[in-house]
């Protein structure tokens, strides 16, 4: 429990019932800067599907009153598509070594009370339990200091990371194309990795 929040840990076919609430979290979340995600639940339900279909896959669920306020995913990087595995294969890295954490998306109204941390707590726990991985990874958009949309008050969550124990890679890249809000098409958006030793041959 979190401040009266429940934490959920779901795998595999497990987590096929609550890809409504993850779509929904997701488009909700991401419309925010940095990501201004403009998205379909058509779309994130397929999306979502690879997470259903490894059995590897971890899913943290943060639920208030039986209602999903945050989740959080993860899964074997050998499970994702190839514009993610490709940077690290390039840099000498082997994808099966790592464990990929997804996303994390919380509401915005309940940020700032711990459950944000144990998403990463239980995304590493279950690479960790899995033991074949040397690192946790996970992506974020670069967008430019000056973009139109960026809030005033916009507070990257770098120092966070970092706290987490997580180092950013700009070696490792790659691109993700979707379309931003006020956009009429998908355009390509870079993206730069953070890896985590968390043991093996780490």
């Amino acid at each position: 429990m979190s401040g009266g929040i429940e934490i959920k840990h779901l795998s595999g076919r497990d987590i096929e019932p609550y890809l409504g609430d993850m779509a929904r979290l997701r488009i909700e979340v991401f419309r925010e800067f940095p990501y201004l995600y403009d998205g379909t639940l058509e779309y994130e339900e397929r999306y979502l599907q690879t997470y259903v279909e490894s059995p590897d896959s971890i899913l943290v669920l943060a639920i208030d009153e039986g209602r999903v306020i945050g989740a959080s995913t993860g899964l074997p990087m050998e499970h994702e598509t190839e514009e993610f595995k490709q940077p690290f294969v390039q840099h000498g890295y082997d994808p099966a070594r790592i464990f990929y954490c997804g996303e994390s998306v919380l509401q915005r109204a309940y940020r700032g009370r711990g459950i944000y941390k144990q998403f990463f707590t239980g995304r590493e726990g279950q690479a960790r339990k899995l033991g074949r991985f040397d690192y946790c990874s996970f992506c974020c958009v670069v967008r430019p200091a000056d973009h139109p949309l960026r809030p005033a008050d916009y507070a990257p969550l770098d120092p966070i990371w970092t706290k987490f124990g997580y180092v950013r890679h700009p070696e490792l890249q790659t691109s993700y194309a979707w379309k931003d809000v006020g956009e009429s098409e998908e355009t390509d958006k870079p993206m730069v990795f953070w890896l985590k030793a968390i043991g093996g041959n780490a």
